[in-house]
């Protein structure tokens, strides 16, 4: 073993961990204050619910000896033989170091769906949701990606989880947003985050948490490390400028809320890619992903109609459907001679196509799976707060308390005075 790779990677997966809360402070800030509290629960409910399914089973059948290619076996149950020795010859850290990295992923994936269907989805079903999407989609996913499964197989590139953490998340918001409905309030009450300061704190959080998400997953204090650690941050200052530039063109004015959900537009593109292109390509990706992004906050989401309340599809979605293609088309073995050679490099189609059959697999197996939990749900409790609910909030009426004890029941002009 190697003591540096084992610092290292205790450290990476604190960030990861901070990215958890980060998440919170994010969609927190970005609900109505009635539903802050909700919002943020759902994240931090998701550190214990998934923390111990990961141990009981879910590591195992994501991680464990491949079966068919589908599924891992049931050889670490309980973390029998996940122990202080490497998993493998050829690992330096030990394996329950590696089980504890990868548990904060399978944390962070479902909380980040849930962004979709903030300020209605009441708490029940919330446990239910992601306690089922854990174990039915985000397992098998990660099985067939990073535990050698069919994926893996067919040579696709996924290095942090553009395809396991951020389409699924994504793509999955989107089918809870369809089969959920709109909030109550969609077309008549303005959708203004109501504190962008907890925006800003929390995007902050997670910009300084995904050096460990990308930088992490090589399992090593090495030189790819240092080659996703960068990439990764030259994507997200790129998203970032690229929202705020279309803003100023379109509207005259930057926003911060725009600048900040370009540099997560950026984080989640170039999550795939981090360690198989150059500095210059993440710029790149990273502007596109602005592009893309805001085209699906501002533009799809209103054509078609759906209620992607906090653009967990329109950022996380879209960014790692974008991130994940970029790899075929910018990844080079200069760089990492684990990766391939993509059509910039190699003038070939081929590690495009690779990667485009692993998208439209993985947004057929997530949109499938997910309605059927969400169908199975429904049969067994309410999904949706009711109107009465969601006009009190789901603070008062998921948990029976408030953000802002002192100005409930104050008058609006009374309470604005207060926060101000």
């Amino acid at each position: 073993m190697n003591y540096g790779d084992i610092a290292f990677m205790l450290f990476s997966t604190a960030l990861v961990f901070l990215m958890i809360p980060g998440l919170a402070f994010f969609y927190g800030g970005l609900v109505k204050r009635r539903h802050v509290l909700s919002i943020m629960m759902q994240s931090i409910a998701a550190i214990g619910i998934i923390s111990i399914l990961w141990i009981v089973i879910g590591y195992t059948l994501a991680f464990g000896p491949d079966i068919g290619h589908l599924i891992g076996g049931l050889d670490y149950e309980g973390l029998r033989g996940v122990g202080l020795n490497p998993k493998t010859e050829s690992a330096t850290i030990p394996h329950m170091l590696f089980m504890l990295y990868q548990m904060m992923f399978a944390i962070i994936t479902p909380a980040i769906m849930t962004g979709a269907t903030a300020e209605r989805l009441r708490f029940p079903a919330y446990i239910l949701l992601i306690s089922l999407w854990s174990l039915l989609i985000y397992v098998p996913l990660t099985h067939w990606v990073w535990g050698g499964g069919w994926l893996a197989d067919l040579g696709v590139l996924d290095f942090a989880g553009g395809i396991v953490v951020h389409i699924s998340s994504g793509f999955s918001a989107l089918i809870a947003a369809l089969y959920i409905g709109k909030r109550y309030h969609k077309d008549s009450e303005q959708a203004i985050p109501h504190n962008i300061p907890y925006v800003i704190l929390g995007g902050g959080l997670l910009w300084f948490g995904w050096f460990g998400f990308n930088g992490g997953s090589e399992l090593a204090a090495d030189g790819i490390a240092v080659l996703a650690s960068t990439t990764t941050h030259l994507s997200a200052c790129a998203g970032l400028l690229g929202w705020i530039i279309i803003e100023k063109l379109l509207h005259g004015k930057p926003t911060v809320l725009g600048a900040v959900s370009g540099m997560v537009a950026g984080l989640g593109a170039i999550t795939p890619a981090c360690a198989y292109v150059t500095p210059l390509a993440a710029v790149l990706i990273g502007l596109v992903s602005s592009g893309l992004c805001y085209f699906a906050v501002a533009w799809l989401k209103v054509k078609l109609g759906y209620d992607d309340a906090l653009d967990a599809f329109g950022i996380h979605g879209i960014g790692g459907t974008w991130g994940t293609l970029a790899v075929g088309i910018f990844c080079t073995t200069a760089l990492n001679p684990n990766g391939a050679d993509g059509l910039f490099y190699s003038g070939s189609f081929s590690q495009v196509g690779i990667q485009l059959l692993a998208i439209l697999a993985t947004y057929a197996y997530c949109g499938v799976m997910t309605f059927l939990i969400l169908k199975v749900i429904s049969l067994i409790t309410p999904l949706a707060a009711t109107t009465e609910e969601q006009e009190t909030g789901l603070d008062i009426s998921q948990h029976g308390e408030s953000a802002y004890p002192d100005i409930e029941g104050m008058t609006s002009d009374s309470a604005w005075n207060m926060v101000n």
